[in-house]
C-alpha cells in the first residue's frame, strides 16, 4: 500500500484534497449560520394554514409551521442552501399532504476510493461504502469487500472517507433497483370541481437483480441478466378528483342529446342541452392559440391541454372561456346556428359518427 501512495501524483491529490475540502467547510459554514438560531432548542415559523414540519440537518433540527406544497419549497422559505452533491429524503418533488412531516438532508463529502492501482476523488453523501464506489464508477462483484481504510498516511491528509476494494475475483454482480409505483385517480362528485385529494400515499417497490457481467482489463465489456425477484410490491398512489354533477351522466353516441340543470355563478339555474358534431377542427384551433387536437379515447376531440372542443353562444361564453360539459372541462372554440335558438347549449366535438380518428 506504501508503494502504492508514493506512485500517485501527489500534487494532484493536494489539489483535490483542499478543493475538496474548501467545499466541504464552506458548506458546513453555511449550514451554521442558516441554522444558528436554532442551536439549543427548535425555531417554529408561524405561517397561517400549515403543516409541521421538522428539518434534520446533521445534528442541527429544524421545526417550521408552513403551507408549502413540496420539500423543495420548504427548504427554499427556510433559506436552506443544497450543495450540488447533498441529497435529501424525501425527494424535493415529494409532495407534503400530512402533519408532522420530516425531511432529511445529508450534506456531501470528500471521499477517495481505492482499486488497486486505481483511486478516484469524489464528493458523495452516502456513507454505505458499496454505494460509494458506485458513485466513483467502480462495481462491486459479489464475493468483493470494500472497508474503510486503515492507512494512516491519507487519514493524516485529512480526506473525510476512505474506502478500499478488496476483489474477489467473481464476476456475478447483484444490484437492488426500485419499482416506481403508478398514479390511479377516480372521480368524487362530492369533492368541489377541479379540486384533487390525496387518498392513499404510493410507495415505491424494490427488486433484486442478479447479473453475470464481463470485463477485459479490469473495466466492464457486458452483462447478462440470470435472474430478477420482486422483493416488494409497489403501492399505488391513489388521489381523487372533484367532478362536476353534470359528469355523472354524460352524453353520449346512443344518446345524441342530454339535458340537464346548472346553477351558474350568479345562482340562476338555468336547462343546459348538449348535442354532438363531427367536423375537422383544425381551421379553428387558432383562435386559442392551438395548432391541432387529437381525439380521445372515449372519442371526444381535444386540445393540446386536454380541453373538449365545444362550439357555444359566443356571446355568452366567448371564445377560449373554459365551460363545464359532462364529458369534463371544456373550452370554447367554435359556435353555430343552433345558438341563436338556445343560448345555453353546447355542441360537442367528438368523432362518434365519422370514426376516422380527425
Amino acid at each position: 500500500m506504501r508503494r502504492f501512495f508514493r506512485k500517485l501524483d501527489k500534487s494532484l491529490i493536494i489539489f483535490a484534497i483542499f478543493t475538496f475540502s474548501f467545499l466541504f467547510v464552506a458548506s458546513s459554514l453555511f449550514i451554521s449560520n442558516v441554522f444558528a438560531d436554532n442551536a439549543d432548542e427548535d425555531s417554529v415559523v408561524e405561517v397561517g394554514n400549515f403543516f409541521h414540519v421538522t428539518i434534520f440537518d446533521g445534528d442541527q433540527k429544524l421545526t417550521v409551521k408552513t403551507t408549502s406544497a413540496t420539500v423543495a419549497e420548504v427548504l427554499s422559505r427556510a433559506d436552506i442552501f443544497l450543495g450540488e452533491f447533498d441529497s435529501v429524503e424525501p425527494a424535493l418533488d415529494s409532495v407534503i399532504n400530512a402533519d408532522n412531516f420530516y425531511i432529511n438532508i445529508f450534506r456531501a463529502r470528500p471521499a477517495l476510493i481505492i482499486d488497486g492501482a486505481s483511486s478516484k476523488f469524489l464528493m458523495t453523501s452516502s456513507f454505505d461504502p458499496k454505494t460509494v464506489a458506485g458513485e466513483a464508477g467502480f462495481t462491486i462483484f459479489d464475493g468483493d469487500t470494500i472497508r474503510p481504510a486503515e492507512n494512516q498516511q491519507f487519514l493524516e491528509l485529512g480526506i473525510a472517507s476512505v474506502y478500499e476494494i478488496t476483489r474477489g475475483g467473481g464476476s456475478i454482480l447483484t444490484v437492488e433497483e426500485e419499482i416506481p409505483f403508478s398514479e390511479e385517480s377516480y372521480k368524487d362528485y362530492s369533492l368541489g370541481s377541479g379540486k384533487t385529494e390525496v387518498v392513499q400515499l404510493g410507495e415505491v417497490g424494490s427488486k433484486t437483480l442478479v447479473y453475470s457481467v464481463k470485463t477485459k482489463n479490469g473495466l466492464e465489456v457486458s452483462r447478462e441478466l440470470i435472474s430478477e425477484t420482486v422483493t416488494r410490491e409497489p403501492v399505488a398512489r391513489i388521489t381523487r378528483v372533484g367532478a362536476d354533477q353534470v359528469e355523472m351522466n354524460p352524453l353520449t353516441p346512443q344518446k345524441g342529446r342530454n339535458r340537464y340543470t346548472v346553477t351558474k355563478d350568479d345562482g340562476t339555474i338555468i336547462e343546459r342541452q348538449e348535442t354532438y358534431y363531427d367536423l375537422n377542427m383544425s381551421g379553428v384551433m387558432a383562435f386559442c392559440g392551438q395548432s391541432s387536437y387529437s381525439v380521445r379515447d372515449d372519442g371526444a376531440k381535444v386540445d393540446a391541454d386536454g380541453y373538449v372542443i365545444v362550439a357555444a353562444d359566443l356571446s355568452r361564453y366567448p371564445r377560449c372561456s373554459v365551460v363545464q360539459t359532462s364529458l369534463g372541462l371544456g373550452k370554447v372554440y367554435d359556435t353555430g346556428s343552433f345558438a341563436l335558438s338556445n343560448p345555453e347549449q353546447f355542441d360537442l366535438a367528438t368523432d362518434w359518427t365519422r370514426r376516422d380518428g380527425v
